[in-house]
């Protein structure tokens, strides 16, 4: 498999955002042909001493074809398998919060995400200095979804999910690949409605920035310098122990921590962002993660932008935070379709992928002997759609700009929640997400 190409993830604060609204986005580049999943959560009760649970639940639904999976595992039954994260199993917490997540169909962690309390997180994949263990541990991703489980605000998602590196590390094949385990160090971008931590980390060290204002974007390199709000108490010295710090000059963490001259950060997605003369809103964000020219959207022979996510975070609490997924490959061929956490959330079978219960091959050792069609309704429906804009200039043409259409409406939706004076009707946004999709797949056919 070629190397992986830079993927972005973005936050605005104001007064760089409009109106009092921090804005979040993100761009997911993935191997070309996985399936990327949109799969809400609900909050949840855990008794004492119970381990984080694998995702045979009621949210999947049975995938009918290999018969031998008993129907039980899919249907919120605990299977004959200890529950675990990815890989591995940990032990779980009193309570997790209700979450919306976009993550590879695979796995049990997340590329972005939400949660009720308006955290986002995001993660990438990171070269560094020292290789990332190939060793099943937790994945990055897996960390993402505990973050966002585990905590009420930006700074306890950093606190989670440095306290769980350091419990039980990071490893593992990031990729659904049998022939070579890609293994990567981690970045995140977490988020709230008052401000946004930067967290890079190396094995189980790790530093972290505190961002309040501007513009910031993380991707594929250590971008931290030395400018750092919180750090493993052990970082410098366990860079000074590898030969890679004297302790004498400036601590600067992407020089140190890079691979050789690889420490200049990523600036083609922040610039393309920061370059916008307006005030960023929701459609700005969309637009960078649509942006093929600045290499923020991926759409190469190996990888492609399987999925991509916006939030809105208004700093007035009493405005809802309103959360936008894809489902789909390639924001400029795919519709951000809105969600909101209300008490009744309608689930979303047409984004969410077959359960394949115990004979996953992902779940078996080895791993990734095959590869299972993990296609979901909406991914299927809008592969005919990827492939008219792609086939026929004329359809393709009417077809996106519907598309585009459909998608307006929605944001002007948004907005005239995001504007009112009057509370948020629980009722009438439960539907929210579930009839975008729904509305979507009709378009489609």
């Amino acid at each position: 498999m070629a190397a992986a190409p830079p993927s972005y993830c973005f936050v605005a604060f104001p007064p760089r955002a409009q109106d009092g609204l921090v804005v979040f986005g993100k761009n997911s580049a993935r191997p070309r042909d996985e399936v990327q999943e949109v799969v809400y959560f609900s909050a949840a009760d855990h008794e004492q001493e119970s381990k984080v649970e694998a995702d045979l639940s009621s949210q999947r639904w049975l995938h009918q074809i290999p018969s031998r999976v008993p129907f039980f595992q899919c249907e919120g039954h605990s299977s004959h398998e200890e529950g675990k994260c990815t890989y591995i199993s940990i032990d779980q917490v009193p309570r997790t919060h209700a979450i919306m997540i976009s993550r590879p169909a695979w796995l049990w962690g997340a590329e972005m995400g939400a949660n009720e309390h308006g955290v986002c997180i995001a993660n990438e994949a990171m070269s560094t200095r020292e290789p990332a263990a190939e060793t099943e541990a937790l994945l990055g991703m897996d960390l993402v979804r505990l973050g966002l489980e585990r905590a009420e605000t930006a700074k306890e998602a950093l606190d989670v999910i440095v306290s769980l590196l350091e419990e039980h590390g990071q490893g593992g094949n990031y990729y659904e690949d049998a022939d070579s385990c890609h293994s990567f160090q981690s970045a995140y971008l977490i988020v709230d409605r008052d401000e946004a931590w930067v967290l890079e980390t190396v094995g189980k060290y790790w530093a972290a920035e505190k961002v309040t204002e501007g513009v910031r974007c993380i991707c594929n390199r250590l971008s931290l310098t030395s400018k750092m709000d919180a750090e493993h108490p052990e970082l410098r010295s366990y860079a000074q122990s590898q030969g890679w710090w004297t302790g004498e000059d400036e601590f600067n963490f992407s020089k140190v921590f890079s691979p050789a001259e690889d420490h200049l950060g990523c600036c083609a997605g922040k610039d393309s962002l920061e370059k916008q003369e307006e005030s960023i809103t929701v459609q700005t964000m969309m637009n960078t993660l649509r942006d093929k020219a600045s290499g923020v959207c991926i759409d190469s022979e190996s990888f492609l932008t399987t999925a991509s996510g916006v939030s809105v975070l208004p700093q007035n609490r009493s405005s809802p935070c309103i959360h936008y997924f894809t489902g789909t490959p390639d924001p400029s061929r795919s519709i951000f379709k809105p969600f909101i956490f209300v008490d009744d959330v309608k689930l979303v079978p047409k984004t969410q992928s077959p359960c394949f219960g115990d004979d996953d091959p992902a779940k078996k050792e080895p791993r990734f002997q095959e590869k299972p069609d993990r296609r979901h309704e909406l991914y299927k429906a809008h592969e005919w759609a990827r492939a008219v804009i792609e086939s026929d200039q004329e359809q393709g043409r009417k077809l996106r700009s519907t598309m585009l259409e459909l998608e307006k409406q929605g944001l002007e939706a948004m907005e005239e929640i995001l504007t009112s004076s009057e509370p948020l009707d629980p009722a009438e946004v439960g539907d929210l997400f579930y009839d975008c999709v729904d509305t979507e797949i009709k378009f489609f056919k």
